[in-house]
């Protein structure tokens, strides 16, 4: 895959061709030979998104996450695709609690994610993710739509599980705080 990954994500992907489920193997296929990934994007230097391809129908971008990295509970509202290629990503997934006021979650499950590993998440998933390595994770993530432009988006406050709109910004934030950690050796 090397190069061509970054250089035309839409066409090794085939997003404007395959469904989600299709769009799964390929990621799957493509987190199958990390070292290809790793020799097109390169290995992870701080964490961030690297975003590769942008559109109202498709989002994909390399995520690195800085160790012990946490995000906290979130939702996407649309299907994505998550494809280890170095590291390791945890994610706690989380359901709403019935006729709980405020939109309070508990966690209904967790997956720990390895290099090779993929896994879909639907549209209604919500799920917190944390590198609990001490070295940087990369991840392919793909998503049904324009990630960064998807209206109604809800995040969930750590400490009391309580509903929130998503903010763009905080995340933002911790991705800075999560640099500064890294860079700084903490």
């Amino acid at each position: 895959m090397g190069l061509a990954l970054k250089e035309r994500p839409d066409v090794v992907l085939g997003y404007h061709l395959v469904p989600a489920a299709a769009s799964a193997l390929l990621v799957a296929r493509a987190v199958g030979a990390p070292g290809d990934v790793l020799a097109g994007l390169g290995t992870p230097q701080r964490a961030g998104l690297d975003v590769l391809l942008r559109s109202p129908a498709l989002t994909i971008f390399a995520a690195h996450w800085a160790p012990r990295m946490s995000l906290p509970a979130h939702d996407h509202r649309m299907w994505a695709l998550i494809g280890i290629y170095t590291g390791r990503e945890d994610n706690i997934f989380w359901r709403r609690i019935k006729d709980e006021a405020g939109g309070r979650i508990e966690a209904a499950g967790a997956k720990a994610l390895a290099v090779k590993d993929a896994v879909p998440l639907g549209k209604d998933i919500i799920h917190s993710v944390t590198n609990p390595i001490p070295r940087l994770s990369g991840a392919i993530h793909v998503y049904g739509g324009d990630f960064f432009a998807t209206a109604g988006r809800s995040e969930w406050d750590p400490e009391t599980l309580r509903e929130r709109p998503f903010d763009l910004e905080a995340a933002r934030a911790t991705f800075r705080e999560a640099i500064a950690r890294f860079e700084s050796g903490g």
